[in-house]
């Protein structure tokens, strides 16, 4: 083996050297190293040495038994290792025999869901040395009789990508079945981990060799060579600035750039985050590049699809393939130049693990290129490189005790064997996972599982007897096939396979909702091709070859993945460091230091400077971790959005969001539209909405906190999906009946029956519910509360940020606004999964919101509201009567008019004939008069004006007096009259003008913002303290403000817009482009300009191109990437065309 060693690698990697000794010596060794570091080998070389010094100890001869079970997360990434463990083994054996050793045949054999039947009954009959499988498919032999005769004599273990597991419930599956392994086995099992990125280090030792008996967990050998190396990683712009959301011209202009890239490359890798986003990039970069140098890879495509992409890029047949996640891990591609990310990743672990599928091999730099879409995506893509920079790894949270995973694996090993309790309670604990398992919750489990659950069907899931005099647990009929067909945590989709005619190959599956929406004869592309839909059957999409026809892409449901928590403090931190260097503007302090410290261009330095210091000077200060803003602004319906910024990630914000909508609910009796993005929380307001903005961060209170969010949480569609595959893992609802699955629909159906029974409540008519929802004490209920906060959301550093908040660790900053202030922007263009109510997009009142561009010079004024629009209304709101009747109606509207506001002439002669004619009179005070009041509001007033006297004195209408109003009710109306007329006021203006105490005006105040009425701020640019202002009238004075600064853009003088024209065609000689690669996108411009055919290359293209060449156009008409075509008929007969023939170039 040294030999085979010596002749194929120069020398060992540090990693080898490090972990070899650990792993001979049969020590249970955990191995992180970068990607590309020999990883792999490490373990598999150490294993074929003890089985090769096995088979020469025997003359060459191995038992027919497994020695070694290598374990992966992704099929594809299993049948890759067990091909790439040939050469090894092949290498090996000639050594051998160049050697005179005797030959020893290692057999190694792969088992996942894909594995042929045929290729299975030989495993059975010939078990391999070495088996390559998945954690679901060594579950399912432990299930069995003959795999369990084959992993008996396992003495090696290795979990590959161990942090692609461990941080959800396949960990926690695969570590229960990790113990019922070594449980079997004849002897003790050494486990070897392997990992390119996790932290902390020593959690995820503890989580490979699990707990153990009674506390002493088994000692792990950590190989940590860290993860840090040397990289080439940049951010790639487009040429026009980002936005809240990316153009279309945007992306195509992101698409010409990758294709530029790929063309710099031999091989380059594109990441994208959406199965959708991979097809419709491989499309685009498919008419740049050549649609058979493009392919796209995903987990929707068949197997059989994505491994021929993977052959093809491995083989240099391909210059770009477009991926997900699936192509995250260490699948061998072969070797690829470049990386491409479309989007933020989302994770500091998501990016090393893509960045490092290029520069793989031993050595080898990674180079990878980050495209952000948006302007937030800009902030945190550069807040992605500092974290790199720094060496910071996203923490792994490993879930503890999922209760459902329990259950599963209770049945499966009960199945195989009758087991005392309290043995198997023991074993259970031995999982590191479970390892604080209280025996309390193991015995609910196993009570679930012996009573089933009992439905309008019958009873169901009950797959175990119990008895209770010797405490032993003993599998009823049909529990090991239930196990067997129905374990694993992967969640159902409910997707329809696509199955192409005639040759009824499968090549992937679209969304159930995308597959009965579509119509026979609609194109949608799937791999980069297109096909016809023929007919959607039961389950099943039937399709065509479309022969290129122009295809829709389709679309796909799922999960939205959460910005990790070491990435959002890395985009708070970056925020505070740009704050402190915003000097005045154009502020090259800040521009500087990223361009020095994290290495971005000049551009991208420019653009994000930008757009965080006009945030930063319209909402007074930088939103951060340690420092939150909430803005309100006013829609164009009259109602207000509550923007609150808090750069936690959307796993906090989401709990937040959730529970402040569940509060708002209860507080103002109105169900409002709410969405959670990473750095902000938007909730819509209703015009019925107003209190004091600096309140909202009250309304909520850590100790209560987490019980609003259960309640509301069960409102959320999140718990019903989390509830069915809760009940699925836990096999309460079988994926298979009658040895048929059972269609997604019905699951549903079944999902909602189960419910019905456990926690009747939660589907019951809510007009029959009085009071909150009971949550019942049940573990699958339990759990999926548990999933739902603490692993969709966060809820325990939600409470951690309320805790701040109370104490004063966390400022507050709020601010009304005129309008969204920028960082607004992309919380009101929210994406539907960042939606917490069930509104769709096109009925949300975010549409309502009228966003403008901002400038250095402009951003500060959005705080600020028109004086002359103030005047304005103040002016309009105040009234004009024209003669005694309205006159009457203006005293009856206002309560009380003051005599110094009476002052007009002819207001004079109205209130004089009023009062001769008993219908009004003055209220004086000591003598002297002071306000004017209506016959029909003096006993309505009459308690807050005891001491004054009436001239002349006046009586009520019989239909207008009142005997029970209360002091405080009557300061109320007085303000409400007085408020819709006057506009903007301060609480001593208004205690003067009606002559009450300011105290008593102060709690009518508070009364009416309560109700929605009116709204407090500081509105005028003069007002030094607190300003009060009927609603509607500040919504008015907030469109009158707008409509200023929308007037303040003027156009452009004539000459200056002809000067932009020249450089903007092209025409003038700083602007001319060059070189064939420029002409495709100056007839992209001209799209749709029809002239005659002779002046394309006589005047157009020359003129714009220099040293232009008609072979350039050729070519591109040649290679498919431009068409010409006559759009207007000519007024004769058909024929040839002519030079003088009008017509049109046209990008494909």
């Amino acid at each position: 083996m040294a030999a085979w060693f010596a002749q194929t690698f120069a020398a060992p990697t540090p990693a080898q050297i490090a972990a070899w000794p650990a792993i001979q010596a049969g020590r249970h060794t955990l191995v992180a190293a970068p990607t590309g570091s020999g990883k792999t080998l490490t373990a598999f070389f150490a294993a074929i040495d003890a089985l090769i010094r096995d088979g020469l100890a025997n003359g060459g001869a191995l038992p027919d038994e497994t020695r070694v079970v290598y374990v992966s997360p992704l099929k594809a990434l299993s049948n890759d290792i067990h091909l790439n463990l040939d050469a090894p083994l092949q290498g090996i054996r000639t050594a051998l025999v160049a050697s005179g050793l005797p030959d020893v045949a290692v057999r190694t054999a792969v088992r996942t869901g894909d594995t042929p039947q045929r290729e299975r009954a030989q495993a059975r009959r010939t078990p391999p040395h070495i088996l390559v499988t998945t954690p679901e498919s060594l579950y399912v032999l432990l299930g069995s009789a003959s795999g369990r005769n084959a992993l008996r004599h396992v003495r090696t273990v290795i979990v590959d990508e161990i942090h692609a597991v461990a941080a959800d419930k396949r960990g926690s599956h695969l570590a229960l079945t990790l113990e019922r392994l070594q449980r079997l086995a004849e002897r003790p099992i050494t486990r070897v981990g392997l990992s390119a990125t996790q932290k902390p280090i020593e959690t995820v030792a503890q989580f490979l060799v699990g707990a153990g008996d009674a506390g002493r967990p088994p000692q792990c050998e950590i190989v940590d060579i860290g993860y840090t190396r040397r990289r080439d990683l940049a951010l790639a712009l487009p040429p026009t600035p980002l936005s809240v959301v990316m153009s279309n011209d945007q992306w195509l202009q992101v698409y010409a750039d990758v294709a530029t890239l790929a063309q710099q490359h031999r091989t380059t890798l594109v990441f994208v985050n959406t199965r959708r986003m991979a097809e419709r990039a491989a499309r685009h970069l498919g008419d740049l590049l050549g649609k058979q140098r493009v392919a796209a890879h995903h987990g929707s495509l068949s197997r059989e699809t994505r491994l021929l992409a993977e052959q093809r890029l491995k083989a240099g047949d391909l210059t770009v393939l477009v991926a997900t996640a699936s192509l995250e891990l260490g699948l061998d591609i072969g070797d690829v130049d470049l990386v491409c990310q479309l989007g933020s990743p989302r994770s500091i672990a998501t990016f090393l693990q893509r960045a490092g599928r290029s520069g793989h091999a031993v050595g080898g730099t990674p180079k990878a290129r980050l495209f952000p879409q948006t302007r937030d995506e800009l902030v945190e893509c550069a807040a992605l490189l500092d974290s790199v920079r720094r060496g910071e790894l996203d923490a792994l949270r490993i879930p503890l005790a999922p209760i459902d995973v329990l259950a599963q694996q209770i049945v499966a090993e009960a199945a195989c064997e009758d087991w005392d309790e309290d043995a198997l309670f023991a074993l259970v604990r031995r999982a590191w996972p479970f390892a604080q398992l209280s025996r309390a919750s193991f015995d609910d489990v196993v009570r679930m599982l012996c009573d089933g659950f009992s439905t309008r069907l019958g009873p169901r899931a009950g797959y175990l007897h119990r008895d209770a005099v010797h405490r032993r647990l003993h599998a009823r009929r049909g529990a090991r096939m239930t196990a067997l067909t129905s374990g694993g945590t992967i969640p159902e989709t409910g997707d329809y396979s696509v199955v192409l005619e005639p040759q009824a190959e499968k090549i992937g599956t679209v969304n159930e909702d995308f597959a009965v929406e579509s119509l026979t004869g609609d194109v949608f592309q799937l791999g980069n091709a297109s096909y016809r839909i023929l007919r959607v059957d039961a389950g099943r999409v039937r399709v065509e070859d479309a022969k290129g026809a122009p295809p829709n892409i389709p679309f796909w449901l799922g999960e939205a993945p959460g910005r990790s928590d070491e990435l959002s403090a890395a985009v708070s931190r970056l925020r505070g460091e740009i704050a402190l260097r915003l000097d005045s503007p154009p502020h090259q302090a800040a521009c500087d230091w990223l361009h020095t410290v994290l290495d971005l261009s000049v551009e991208a330095a420019r653009q994000l400077v930008d757009y965080l210091a006009h945030a930063c000077t319209a909402l007074g200060a930088m939103p951060t971790q340690q420092c939150l803003v909430m803005e309100r602004f006013f829609d164009a319906s009259g109602g207000t959005q509550l923007v609150i910024h808090s750069p936690y990630g959307s796993r906090i914000n989401r709990a937040w969001g959730l529970a402040l909508r569940k509060r708002f609910c209860r507080t103002f009796n109105f169900e409002l539209q709410a969405a959670a993005t990473e750095d902000a929380i938007v909730l819509s307001l209703s015009t019925s909405h107003s209190f004091a903005l600096e309140e909202v961060a009250r309304y909520l209170h850590s100790s209560s906190a987490e019980h609003v969010l259960i309640q509301a949480l069960l409102d959320a569609p999140l718990f019903g999906v989390r509830w069915r595959w809760n009940a699925t893992n836990a096999m309460a609802l079988p994926r298979f009946a009658g040895g048929n699955k059972v269609a997604p629909q019905l699951q549903r159906m079944k999902s909602e029956d189960l419910l019905a029974t456990v926690f009747p409540d939660q589907v019951a008519c809510a007009e029959n519910l009085v009071g909150e929802r009971e949550v019942p004490d049940h573990p699958l209920v339990a759990q999926t509360l548990e999933d739902c906060l603490h692993q969709s959301m966060d809820s325990e550093g939600w409470l951690q940020v309320l805790r701040g908040l109370e104490s004063g660790a966390i400022t507050l900053v709020a601010r009304d606004l005129a309008a969204p202030s920028p960082l607004a922007a992309e919380a009101l263009n929210a994406r539907p999964y960042a939606f917490l109510d069930d509104a769709p997009l096109e009925e949300r009142r975010t549409q309502a919101v009228q966003s403008r561009r901002y400038t250095p010079q402009s951003s500060d004024d959005l705080g600020q509201l028109d004086p002359e629009a103030i005047a304005s209304v103040r002016e309009q709101a105040w009234p004009q009567p024209r003669d005694a009747e309205e006159m009457h109606e203006v005293l009856v509207g206002l309560g009380v008019l003051p005599v110094d506001e009476a002052g007009d002439a002819h207001w004079q002669a109205w209130l004089a004939a009023l009062a001769g004619d008993g219908r009004a009179s003055c209220l004086a005070f000591d003598g002297v008069p002071a306000l004017w009041i209506s016959a029909e509001r003096i006993d309505w007033f009459a308690p807050l004006y005891a001491h004054a006297s009436a001239q002349p004195p006046l009586q009520a209408p019989a239909d207008c007096r009142v005997a029970d109003w209360q002091r405080d009710r009557a300061v109320r109306e007085l303000l409400r009259g007085r408020l819709s007329a006057v506009g903007p006021a301060q609480v001593p203006a208004l205690a003067g003008a009606l002559h009450l105490p300011e105290s008593e005006i102060v709690l009518a105040l508070a009364a009416l913002q309560r109700e929605g009425y009116v709204m407090a701020g500081h509105f005028s640019a003069q007002a030094q303290a607190e300003e009060w202002c009927e609603r509607h009238l500040l919504a008015r004075i907030h469109r009158y403000t707008l409509g200023r600064l929308r007037r303040e853009i003027e156009p452009v003088a004539q000459r200056d817009y002809a000067r932009f024209l020249f450089e903007w065609q092209h025409l003038d000689s700083a602007s001319r482009v060059a070189g064939p690669d420029a002409l495709a996108g100056v007839v992209g411009q001209l799209e749709g300009f029809e002239v005659p055919a002779v002046l394309w290359e006589s005047e157009l293209l020359p003129a714009r191109v220099r040293d232009y060449q008609p072979a350039w156009l050729d070519e591109l008409c040649t290679a498919g990437r431009t068409v010409w075509a006559r759009l207007r008929p000519g007024g004769g007969r058909s024929g040839a065309a002519l030079r003088s023939t009008p017509i049109v170039l046209l990008p494909r």
